[in-house]
């Protein structure tokens, strides 16, 4: 898509750090030079303030990445795309089938109304759920890190979906300030929210983390 827009050596582009690699390096391919924008803490999309505030005389577009299942701000990103003379371009996560999505989502209320200790996803219009993920509060990755250890060891499933943000990787390493990003990087937690659970996990997954929240500071 870069390519196809004309994107090349001298650009720039703007893209999330929080998430997978393959974008910036996409950009980098190209020719052009990533640079980085913080996020919106609810979506862990690209906050369209934010993309305002690093576009500079060499931006010449914006790739607004979907995440976890949340869209991204379009029509905000377009907004501050045509401000600033920008192609807005999209990468949209795989689609599941309308029964699968349901049933995540009949997943995601179920946690949402049982889990404590931890805050819960905000849902959104449209939230498909591709990834349930939870914000463990407290220090950072110290609690966050020993909160997945003690859930894992009660026999439920969780990862880190970010675990280092781009930013912070090798080649890519900036000397840029974004404090929703690093927030989230610190403190995010995926549980399972598979169409193929049963009633026992879902039970398990929300007693295990529960038994905890009384070692954490208040999500609120």
């Amino acid at each position: 898509m870069l390519r196809a827009a004309g994107v090349g050596l001298g650009d720039e582009v703007v893209v999330p750090a929080f998430g997978n690699v393959e974008v910036a390096e996409a950009v980098s391919l190209t020719g052009a030079m990533p640079v980085f924008a913080d996020i919106d803490p609810a979506t862990y999309c690209l906050d369209a303030a934010a993309v305002d505030a690093v576009v500079g005389p060499r931006t010449v577009a914006v790739v607004a990445v979907h995440r976890f299942g949340r869209s991204a701000d379009l029509a905000g990103l377009r907004r501050a795309g045509q401000r600033h003379g920008l192609l807005v371009l999209e990468l949209s996560e795989s689609k599941a089938p309308y029964d699968e999505v349901e049933q995540r989502r009949a997943h995601a209320a179920y946690l949402d109304r049982r889990l404590s200790g931890v805050r819960t996803p905000e849902g959104g219009v449209g939230h498909t759920y591709q990834q349930y993920v939870v914000r463990v509060p407290g220090n950072g990755r110290p609690d966050r890190d020993a909160f997945a250890r003690a859930v894992r060891a009660r026999g439920v499933e969780c990862w880190v979906p970010v675990k280092t943000p781009v930013h912070r990787m090798p080649g890519f390493r900036r000397d840029v300030y974004l404090p929703e990003t690093e927030r989230a990087a610190d403190e995010t937690l995926a549980l399972p929210v598979d169409a193929a659970l049963t009633k026992r996990e879902m039970h398990r997954m929300v007693s295990a983390c529960n038994a905890l929240g009384g070692l954490l500071q208040p999500a609120f």
